[in-house]
C-alpha cells in the first residue's frame, strides 16, 4: 500500500495498492518526484514571433559582436525560411525537419550546423540577459556529424615554385602568409602603423584578439620599402592568386587555395620541431583543439608507439 502526501501534511493524499512491495515503491518514488516537478502547473508559453527575438537579441548584444551584422542577416535569413514561427514553434522535432529540408535543397551540413548554432544563440542569450523565461529548445539538440577534411598544404617545392607564380604585392603577401601563419583577411588589411621593427601586429583578427609575430630582417625591409604606403597590400589581387594557385596546385583540397598559406607554416612549424603551444599563440586558437591537428606533423609525434610496442618490448 503506497500511502503518501507529495506536498506535505495538508495537501493531498494518494493511496494506491499494489501486488509487490518493489511495485509499490517505484510509484512512490514517482509520484513525489512528480509533484515536486510541479507538472500540476501549465508549462510557459511564449508565444511571440522568433523575429521578435532576433531584433531583443541585436538590441542587447548582437551589435556588439565583430561579426554582428552578418549574423542578422543570416538569423533574419533562417527565420524567413522557416516562415516566421513562434518561440514556441521551434522545438527539436521542428528543428529536425528544417534540418531535413535543407539537406534536400542541397545545403551543406555545416551551414546547417551554423545555422543551429545561430538559432540556439538567440535563446540562451536572451535567458541570460534575462529577456526570456523558458528553457532553451536546442539544448542538448547535436549537431550533423560531419567528416573531417583533408588538410592541404605546400611542401618545400611546392614553396618554390609558388614564390617564382606570383610579384609585386601579391607575392609580397604571399610572403607574409608563410612567414606568419596569418589569415588572408588578416594580412589584406594590414596597415602600416601595425609594423614595428621585425614585428608584425594583426588587429581585428577573427576571435577579436590582437596579436604580433616577429619577422625576419630581409621581409621587414621589403614591407617597409614604400614608405608612402598607409595600407601594405592596396594593389594585392585575391582572386588572380587563388586562380593561379587552383591552376598550378591541384593536389590542394576544395576551397583550401589561399587559407593552404595558413596551413603550411603550421605544418612546415611542426615538422621542423615547433611546440604546440607556441603555434597555437602564432595562429590565435583559442582552443588547444583547433592547433592540435598539426601536433602529427611533429618528428616525434608518438613515436612511443615504435619503441614501446608489444612486438619491440619483446626483443
Amino acid at each position: 500500500m503506497v500511502d503518501v502526501r507529495p506536498q506535505g501534511r495538508n495537501g493531498k493524499r494518494i493511496r494506491k495498492k499494489f501486488l509487490t512491495k518493489a511495485e509499490a515503491q517505484q510509484y512512490e518514488r514517482w509520484i513525489i518526484g512528480k509533484m515536486n516537478n510541479k507538472e500540476w502547473l501549465p508549462s510557459y508559453q511564449d508565444k511571440r514571433p522568433f523575429s521578435e527575438f532576433i531584433d531583443m537579441w541585436w538590441k542587447y548584444h548582437g551589435r556588439t559582436l565583430k561579426d554582428g551584422e552578418s549574423a542578422l542577416a543570416k538569423l533574419q535569413k533562417i527565420d524567413r525560411y522557416m516562415n516566421h514561427p513562434d518561440a514556441t514553434d521551434i522545438t527539436p522535432s521542428f528543428l529536425s525537419e528544417y534540418r531535413a529540408l535543407r539537406l534536400e535543397d542541397n545545403i551543406k551540413p555545416k551551414t546547417i550546423n551554423n545555422d543551429q548554432m545561430l538559432i540556439s544563440g538567440v535563446f540562451t542569450t536572451l535567458i541570460a540577459l534575462g529577456h526570456y523565461s523558458g528553457s532553451n529548445p536546442l539544448s542538448g539538440i547535436k549537431k550533423i556529424k560531419i567528416a573531417k577534411k583533408e588538410m592541404g598544404f605546400f611542401d618545400k617545392n611546392d614553396i618554390d615554385k609558388l614564390l617564382t607564380l606570383f610579384d609585386g604585392d601579391n607575392l609580397l603577401a604571399i610572403k607574409l602568409c608563410l612567414a606568419t601563419g596569418a589569415r588572408w583577411g588578416e594580412v589584406e588589411k594590414l596597415e602600416r602603423k601595425h609594423i614595428t621593427k621585425y614585428k608584425v601586429t594583426f588587429n581585428n583578427t577573427k576571435n577579436g584578439d590582437n596579436r604580433t609575430i616577429p619577422i625576419s630582417e630581409p621581409l621587414y625591409d621589403e614591407l617597409m620599402k614604400d614608405d608612402t604606403r598607409k595600407i601594405i597590400f592596396h594593389e594585392v589581387k585575391y582572386w588572380e592568386i587563388r586562380k593561379i594557385i587552383n591552376e598550378n596546385f591541384s593536389h590542394l583540397p576544395d576551397g583550401q587555395s589561399v587559407h593552404a598559406l595558413r596551413h603550411t607554416f603550421a605544418s612546415h612549424f611542426m615538422m621542423n620541431g615547433g611546440n604546440i603551444l607556441t603555434l597555437r599563440n602564432i595562429l590565435g586558437h583559442r582552443n588547444i583543439q583547433q592547433t592540435m591537428v598539426y601536433a602529427h606533423f611533429s618528428p616525434s609525434y608518438l613515436l612511443d608507439a615504435v619503441k614501446l610496442n608489444p612486438l619491440e618490448m619483446r626483443q
